[in-house]
């Protein structure tokens, strides 16, 4: 079996015919790091040259799916990185460049002519909503939680799967709220296939798992094929296009900069729970005066 640092992948022991790719960070919540991407991508491909696997179950370690990118390496550390250059003018295309790619390996699952099963307990959040909706189907446990908080300031979803799997109108209404909704609602407004109580959901999930993995591989990435080029024609190459240069500048607009200099200053639970929070966040020239309120501080001797 492939060797990788942030996940596991091998086929089922009861059923070869299903792969099973386990999000293997669960310390980290399973949040995504510089390697998950890259690894998710070779996962794929190495289940897809496999010729006795029909279909791939991905799945997360531990208390949930994955609760999006590891702050510890993009949000409150006094670091320089690709998709977040501070100490330097900010180059939109290198953090186009670094975000498109990942982008492109998380939907390595939506290519992929094995058709792919987002299996979710727990958190699929912020990335790892992109990581579960890049993913065909999505079965969720009752009380697990899907969205995308970062859409109040700092992130906008690359991969922009939510109009796609929602419609316009349930999608609008995350993306300007950034709350999570359940299982139960998110298979309520179809965007989940099914939500089924936590000790059923391994049972749910091969269940389905099962039946897909009876039908001929070729039948499975011609109809794979068809549906995609659907979304491909209604213009999912250019959303995420778009959807990529905007999470960039959210990072480093006055809001996005406010942001993070705050999670940098107050740590990144308490930034969360102002955004999250629901009182209004910093914009325009009130931001950046809090920024330079904060630079000052940090400039002190001492600090």
């Amino acid at each position: 079996m492939p060797d990788f640092s942030t996940l596991r992948i091998a086929p089922d022991a009861a059923n070869p015919r299903i792969a099973r790719l386990l999000l293997n960070r669960p310390e980290r919540l399973n949040a995504i790091n510089h390697e998950t991407p890259r690894d998710i991508r070779a996962a794929v491909e190495w289940a897809n040259a496999e010729p006795g696997i029909h279909v791939i179950v991905v799945e997360g370690a531990g208390k949930g799916f994955c609760g999006g990118y590891d702050l510890n390496v993009f949000g409150d550390a006094d670091i320089d990185h690709p998709c977040q250059q501070e100490r330097t003018p900010w180059d939109p295309m290198v953090d186009y460049a670094y975000m498109k790619r990942n982008t492109e390996d998380f939907m390595t699952l939506w290519k992929s002519a094995k058709p792919t099963i987002a299996k979710v307990h727990g958190a699929a959040v912020a990335g790892g909503s992109d990581i579960a909706l890049s993913c065909d189907l999505l079965v969720m446990a009752e009380d697990a939680r899907i969205g995308y908080m970062p859409t109040r300031v700092w992130g906008c979803p690359t991969t922009a799967m939510w109009t796609y799997r929602l419609g316009p109108t349930r999608a609008k209404q995350l993306m300007f709220t950034g709350d999570l909704i359940d299982g139960r609602t998110a298979a309520a407004w179809g965007l989940a296939n099914e939500a089924v109580p936590a000790d059923q959901l391994e049972a749910a999930v091969m269940k389905l798992a099962t039946r897909i993995a009876g039908v001929p591989s070729s039948h499975l990435a011609m109809h794979k094929m068809v549906i995609n080029q659907v979304m491909l024609t209604m213009g999912l190459e250019q959303s995420q296009q778009m959807a990529t240069v905007f999470d960039g500048i959210t990072r480093h607009n006055p809001e996005g900069l406010w942001f993070r200099r705050y999670a940098q200053e107050n740590g990144f639970k308490a930034a969360v729970q102002w955004r999250d929070g629901g009182q209004p966040i910093p914009e325009g020239d009130e931001a950046r005066a809090l920024i330079r309120e904060m630079e000052a501080r940090k400039a002190q001797p001492g600090a």
